[in-house]
């Protein structure tokens, strides 16, 4: 649905020249959620803002819906642009227009009857759950609200993809939870292909299918969230993860207790149904090695369940290694962190 190919983005003259994207390329599927999180300058508005043309590419092809935008006059880039609708991080609302002005905005730019409007707008205000307000003005409403009314507006058209630029870091957690459910339910119910990016792995982690990490204007690291969460690869993406999950940076003992006679400090990842598979405790019965477990947790990557232990073995080098083994023969990830 989006196809990105050596796309580089050059601000300013030769001798003052800053370079936000290098030769980038990214592939998000019709259908999915594709989410892109980055820091601050990394690249991230830049990127999202290349792919419907507001920002145009010093080199590079911009495909959407099979179409090379890059190539197109201005007639037809407009129309092209109406099948990709988008939602920022500051709402960018009408400040003198209600609700319902605001959502029939684009819908009105383009000449629609009243009658087709009104139907419309009508529909999104109950998709985004804002009927009671369709008669106030962006001052009277809260930020989640106002988010809402965004996304609707950005839903006028009909769009074939759905841009999100840092669509819920000016909200509340508890906010930004009902914007994700909702942004999840959109996608379900029509197929709407979205592309994300934010800062938050908490974002990634609950809609997103795919994942690419941004750094210094070039993608480091993507592939399916559960691989890039559970086996991040580049520092960046630890860096993200490690900030985001309370208790990962590792097991710090303190200074008056002596360090345990370990044999294996081990790091075990379950996921899919083995998370509540008491697996670990079968493999350790049927080898006869001791077990401490001194971290754990369990989570979700969208609706999948992942389970994560930092677990201590202790007992005779063979048979500590042989409840390595079998624990990996029963498809669980198993990193030996110390000997």
């Amino acid at each position: 649905m989006i196809e990105l190919k050596g796309i580089t983005k050059i601000y300013g003259t030769k001798k003052t020249a800053t370079t936000a994207l290098s030769g980038l390329n990214l592939s998000v599927r019709k259908g999915e959620i594709f989410g892109v999180i980055g820091h601050s300058g990394a690249g991230k508005s830049t990127l999202i803002r290349c792919i419907n043309l507001l920002e145009r590419p010093t080199e590079g092809e911009v495909w959407v819906g099979g179409v090379e935008l890059t190539r197109l006059g201005k007639r037809e880039l407009q129309q092209q642009r109406r099948k990709i609708g988008m939602i920022f991080q500051h709402f960018n609302l009408l400040s003198s227009a209600t609700v319902y002005d605001n959502i029939a905005f684009p819908l009105t730019l383009i000449g629609t009857p009243k009658a087709a409007i009104a139907e419309k707008v009508n529909e999104l205000l109950a998709l985004v759950g804002l009927e009671e307000h369709r008669h106030k003005y962006p001052a009277q409403l809260s930020g989640g609200q106002k988010q809402r009314v965004g996304i609707a507006r950005a839903l006028a058209s009909d769009p074939d993809v759905l841009l999100c630029d840092e669509a819920t870091s000016a909200l509340d957690p508890q906010t930004t939870d009902s914007i994700l459910k909702l942004l999840l339910d959109i996608n379900q119910r029509f197929q709407l292909t979205i592309l994300l990016i934010t800062h938050e792995m908490h974002v990634i982690q609950s809609i997103c299918d795919r994942v690419a990490v941004i750094h210094e204007g070039g993608i480091v690291e993507q592939g399916p969230v559960t691989e890039v969460f559970l086996k991040p690869k580049h520092g960046v993406t630890r860096e993200f993860i490690h900030r985001g999950a309370a208790g990962d940076e590792g097991i710090r003992l303190p200074s008056s207790v002596p360090p345990p006679a370990w044999s294996r400090l081990v790091k075990i990842t379950f996921l899919g149904a083995k998370t509540y598979e008491s697996v670990l405790s079968q493999v350790v019965r049927e080898t006869g090695v001791n077990f401490a477990i001194l971290q754990g947790t369990i989570s979700t990557i969208k609706d999948t369940p992942y389970g994560q232990l930092t677990v201590s073995f202790e007992g005779d080098d063979d048979r500590v290694e042989r409840t390595l083994s079998l624990l990996r023969e029963r498809d669980l990830d198993v990193e030996v962190i110390e000997s």
